[in-house]
C-alpha cells in the first residue's frame, strides 16, 4: 500500500469505530503503518474490549497494510506513554499522532453533575494532552539527537467548542480547550519538526446519530454528506510531509472545508489612566457595536 504517507508510522486514538476507524483505514491506504487504539467501551462508557481495535487491524491487514491494536486508556498518563512506546518499539519510529477518542454526556448546565463533567473533560482534554505530551517528548529527543522529525499531530475539536452548543457545556468546554491546546502545541513543538493542527468534523458517529438522527441519516441515493469517511482524506493530508501549515483549526462536513478563525483582537478603547467603573459600560457597548457579531450557539 503506497500513497502520501508511504513508510510513515501513525497512532489513531479512538479508532475502533466511527471517525477514528475511517482515519485509521485511510492512513493505512495511504501507506502508513498504524497503531489502532481503542478502549472498546460501550457508548455509556461501560466495559472495555480490544475487539473493535482488532477488527480495524484485521481490515487493514486484509487490504495489505500493517497495523497493531492497542487498548490503552489514553487519558491515563502512564498508559498514554505506553501507547507511544508501542508504536516506536513495533515499527521503529512515530511520525503521526491523531487524537480522536471521545464521548459525550449531554446535559443542560443546571442538570449536569460533577462526575459527568469530570469524565468528559478527562477523556477529551486530558486524552489529548497525555498522548501529545509523550509523543512531543519523543520527537524532542529525536531532534536533539540530530534526527529532526517531520512529525504531524491532528487533534479533534468541534463546532461545539468553537461556537458553543446548548446542552453540551462539558463537551464544548473540552473541545474549546483542545483548540487552544493546538495553538500552544504548534508553537512549542514547531522547533522539533512537528506541525500541530486540529479538525472540527461533522459526521455520523455513535455520538451524533442518536441526538441528531434526522440530520445524520444517510440519503437513499446521492452523496452521503455525513459519512465519516469524508473527513479522513483531510486527516491524511494534515498527517503528510506535504502539509505546510500549523496551528490551524479546520472544519469539515461532507465536501465542505472551512478554515476556522478564532479569537482575535478587535476594536480598542484606551485611556492614559485607570478606567472608572461608571464609564466602562459606554466604552464596552461601543466596542460591541463596532465588532463583528458572534455566530449563534448551536441549538440556540
Amino acid at each position: 500500500m503506497a500513497g502520501i504517507l508511504d513508510g510513515r508510522v501513525a497512532i489513531v486514538t479512538g479508532a475502533g469505530r466511527g471517525l477514528g476507524r475511517e482515519h485509521a483505514l485511510e492512513l493505512a491506504r495511504q501507506g502508513a503503518r498504524v497503531v489502532v487504539n481503542d478502549l472498546g467501551t460501550a457508548l455509556d462508557g461501560a466495559g472495555n474490549s480490544v475487539g473493535p481495535a482488532q477488527d480495524v487491524v484485521d481490515t487493514i491487514r486484509a487490504e495489505g497494510g500493517e497495523a497493531v491494536a492497542n487498548g490503552a486508556d489514553i487519558a491515563d498518563f502512564l498508559q498514554a506513554g505506553e501507547l507511544i512506546a508501542q508504536a516506536t518499539s513495533t515499527f521503529g519510529r512515530l511520525d503521526i499522532l491523531v487524537n480522536n477518542a471521545g464521548f459525550v454526556r449531554d446535559r443542560m448546565l443546571v442538570n449536569a453533575d460533577e462526575d459527568e463533567w469530570d469524565a468528559v473533560i478527562r477523556v477529551h482534554l486530558k486524552g489529548h494532552f497525555a498522548p501529545l505530551r509523550h509523543a512531543g517528548a519523543y520527537w524532542r529527543a529525536e531532534a536533539k539527537e540530530g534526527r529532526v522529525p517531520v512529525a504531524r499531530v491532528i487533534n479533534t475539536s468541534s463546532g461545539a467548542g468553537l461556537q458553543g452548543s446548548v446542552g453540551q457545556a462539558a463537551y464544548s468546554a473540552a473541545k474549546g480547550g483542545i483548540a487552544s491546546l493546538t495553538l500552544v502545541a504548534a508553537q512549542e513543538l514547531g522547533r522539533y519538526g512537528v506541525a500541530v493542527n486540529a479538525i472540527a468534523p461533522s459526521a455520523r458517529t455513535r455520538m451524533t446519530e442518536g441526538p441528531f438522527a434526522d440530520a445524520m441519516a444517510a440519503p437513499v441515493e446521492g452523496f452521503d454528506r455525513m459519512d465519516p469517511a469524508n473527513v479522513s482524506p483531510l486527516v491524511a493530508w494534515l498527517a503528510s510531509p506535504d502539509c505546510d501549515i500549523t496551528g490551524r483549526v479546520i472544519e469539515i462536513e461532507g465536501g465542505r472545508i472551512c478554515l476556522e478563525e478564532g479569537w482575535r483582537h478587535g476594536p480598542v478603547r484606551e485611556l492614559d489612566r485607570r478606567w472608572a467603573a461608571a464609564e466602562i459600560g459606554d466604552a464596552v457597548r461601543a466596542l460591541v457595536d463596532e465588532g463583528a457579531s458572534p455566530e449563534a450557539v448551536y441549538g440556540a
